[in-house]
């Protein structure tokens, strides 16, 4: 770190109760999380595959929707910064979890970022705006945190 540079703190709150005397499949996964100073609270389960309410979100959704939402705000930066005038995005993101046996404790592997861009005008061209795309990744907090491999694959549109 950087002496005097200014550091970014962040804080959440996770709480839960219940008992799990009763065993692995018998507790309830349901939890809550809060991150102020946001006033949203997030209730949460964990993945249906490890017992969890499969109508909330898990903690592996939030860090592929971490790792996207990063990459659109990356972009949406970069693009401004560039002046090219972005209209629309959408991304239809995934990430991979594989279960390998006996190999140690299950990490997300793999996340496919696919932007979907609209831009107003003829340019920049496609190869100018794959290079916004590249830096932006470049410049994604989330991705530059995480130690699973990260693909953006990007499309564009002309509106």
């Amino acid at each position: 770190m950087t002496e005097g540079a200014p550091v970014h703190r962040y804080a959440t709150t996770c709480t839960w109760s219940g008992s799990t005397g009763a065993g692995y499949d018998a507790y309830d996964r349901t939890h809550d999380v809060v991150a102020p100073p946001a006033d949203a609270a997030l209730r949460l389960s964990s993945d249906p595959a490890f017992g969890g309410d499969p109508g909330r979100l898990n903690p592996e959704a939030l860090l592929l929707a971490a790792a996207s939402s990063c990459q659109l705000l990356s972009f949406l930066a970069v693009a401004a910064r560039a002046r090219v005038d972005v209209v629309s995005y959408r991304d239809d993101a995934e990430a991979e979890m594989p279960e390998h046996a006996g190999s140690g404790p299950l990490w997300v592997e793999r996340i496919v970022l696919r932007p979907r861009i609209g831009v107003r005008g003829r340019t920049p061209s496609d190869d100018r705006l794959r290079r916004l795309v590249d830096l932006a990744h470049r410049e994604c907090f989330i991705a530059g945190s995480l130690r699973s491999e990260i693909r953006v694959e990007p499309a564009f549109e002309r509106v």
